[in-house]
């Protein structure tokens, strides 16, 4: 349980006191204050424009290899690839078949070069052989010990290592070489020295997207070398998509404030911008702009029925309200009591709502997927509020089982499609396979809550962790539980790269779905913190990032 006070309320049931922090924001983001007229259109043809010359950088055929690496690598980090997908995909398409050549027998020796090829080939699905860095090593299979004065192609290989296979010896050890020697540069008040600071607390592959550009945007501007025109387009173009976003989280807060949820349920947590945040790690694009609309309502509505399973309801509630979801009917609501009819009927009506938005655009058989995932959660949350309650410590296997489901992963992949026009019903099939690379996911979402989460739970009396089932049932110390779920989770990012790469079934942009939500755990956990429950330290400087400042043009 997230809460220790309790108080008996009038029918003399003892339940905890909440003690969430209340939300962040205020009225913030309850008032549309942009003007979605002139500036938009002013931006817009400028931006046009300076995509017209981009595009024709990206596909000029007089550049050298290492040139047309960069360029492509800058526009992404730059968060403007979305716009150059196809001709991105063409020029990495003929630098996998070797028609770009390098220049000398030097450049095929840079350690910079070959990483940054490699590392843009496995994010684009082409698999590239790891075998490439075999001339960077000596007879031992050790990294040369040449290179730890080169920062630049050091800072290269870390990036590259984050997309390593099982089995890639080579890139394992290229990790911890380049973490090593790049943990060592005494020279953070540089350019360069800022840029490896920033890698060694965020690798880029596990990196939500749009922080990363608005933070490289910031780096890039500071950058001799840059490109004015490159530069000037990802200013105007985040500028633009902010607008967006921003009319988006006014829709949802005003649509949260509406519901009055907080002051109606005063156990559960008011993160509605949190929830909002987690959708622009999913797609940023304004193109899933209804996808977030609904993603955000959604997590916004399973964190409520979350904190009802884990720090309210009685057995005998939840079991009701549990039967009630399975039947999803309305006629269902009179069964249960007051304060859950209240988060039952807000639901169901959610729910008909992305009804009728997808018949409008005859995509009405995502609902059935949306539905059963929904009830699957609320399955498994009534299985874990009854191992609490009843002080049952399941086996490690039976936990893990149920906790994917928990995780809300499951979940919220499925969301993530409904909205999504290029989601087929082939593609929701392929996902409720629960194929390879949404294990991964969920298991990274699983094992790196359950270590931040873990200290916290413990204090509060909570035994049913997935930390405390695994000490239990492998008599192990605690350290050495939660170094095994750093190792689970980084053998799930490893499962995660190479399906990636090797999945033929549904398209890149569903699969990229799936890896973004796996770096939203990576960034909202860091240091063992719950930024979504605790997002004072972790979320807020994204969060305003993102959604409060904006770039002077």
């Amino acid at each position: 349980m997230k809460n220790n006070p309790v108080n008996c309320d009038q029918q003399g049931i003892i339940r905890p006191v909440a003690n969430f922090s209340p939300s962040l924001w205020g009225d913030l983001f309850t008032s549309c204050s942009v003007d979605h007229s002139q500036v938009p259109e002013c931006y817009a043809k400028e931006i046009d424009i300076l995509k017209e010359k981009v595009r024709r950088m990206i596909v000029a055929n007089d550049k050298k290899l290492q040139e047309k690496l960069i360029l492509i690598d800058t526009i992404e980090r730059l968060g403007l690839s979305y716009h150059f997908e196809k001709e991105i995909q063409e020029q990495l398409q003929l630098t996998f078949n070797g028609y770009f050549k390098l220049e000398n027998d030097q450049e095929n020796d840079d350690l910079f070069v070959t990483a940054l090829q490699f590392r843009l080939l496995r994010q684009h699905a082409f698999d590239a052989p790891s075998c490439i860095f075999d001339k960077f090593t000596d007879n031992n299979g050790k990294f040369k010990e040449n290179l730890k004065g080169d920062i630049k192609g050091l800072l290269s290989l870390y990036e590259a290592s984050h997309l390593r296979y099982h089995g890639e010896a080579i890139l394992d050890e290229g990790l911890i070489f380049s973490t090593t020697h790049l943990e060592s540069i005494d020279n953070s008040s540089t350019f360069m020295g800022r840029q490896v600071r920033h890698a060694l607390e965020q690798s880029l592959q596990r990196g939500i997207p749009r922080i990363e550009a608005h933070n490289f945007i910031a780096f890039y501007e500071e950058d001799e070398s840059k490109d004015e025109s490159l530069l000037r387009l990802a200013k105007l173009d985040f500028n633009l998509l902010q607008m967006l976003h921003k009319k988006e989280l006014y829709e949802i807060t005003r649509w949260w404030k509406e519901l009055d949820l907080v002051s109606k349920l005063s156990y559960a947590r008011d993160r509605v911008v949190e929830c909002y945040f987690w959708t622009l790690g999913v797609y940023f694009e304004p193109q899933y702009s209804r996808a977030r609309v609904m993603l955000a309502k959604t997590i916004a509505m399973i964190s409520i029925i979350d904190d009802t399973y884990d720090s309210y309801g009685t057995l005998d509630e939840l079991a009701i309200f549990t039967d009630a979801i399975e039947r999803w009917d309305i006629k269902e609501i009179d069964k249960l009591p007051d304060y859950m009819k209240i988060c039952y009927k807000a639901l169901l009506d959610l729910y008909d709502h992305y009804d009728e938005e997808l018949r409008q655009q005859g995509r009405s058989f995502a609902l059935h997927y949306a539905k059963a995932t929904m009830k699957e959660i609320i399955r498994s949350y009534n299985i874990e509020a009854k191992w609490f309650i009843e002080g049952y410590m399941p086996p490690f296997g039976d936990y893990m089982a149920n906790g994917f489901i928990t995780s809300t992963y499951y979940l919220l992949a499925t969301t993530s499609f409904i909205g999504m026009n290029s989601a087929t019903k082939e593609a929701f099939e392929w996902l409720m396979k629960k194929p390879k690379i949404q294990v991964a996911n969920v298991t990274i979402c699983r094992v790196i809550d359950d270590v931040a989460t873990y200290e916290i739970e413990k204090k509060r009396g909570q035994t049913v962790t997935g930390i405390e089932c695994y000490m239990n049932e492998y008599g192990v110390s605690e350290e050495e539980a939660m170094k095994e779920f750093n190792n689970i989770a980084e053998n799930a990012w490893k499962d995660m790269n190479e399906e990636f790469v090797k999945i033929k079934d549904v398209s890149m942009e569903i699969t990229k779905r799936i890896v973004n939500l796996a770096r939203l755990i990576d960034v909202v956990y860091k240091h063992n913190q719950d930024g979504y429950t605790h997002p004072e330290k972790v979320l807020k400087p994204c969060i305003n990032g993102l959604l409060v400042e904006y770039f002077k043009i």
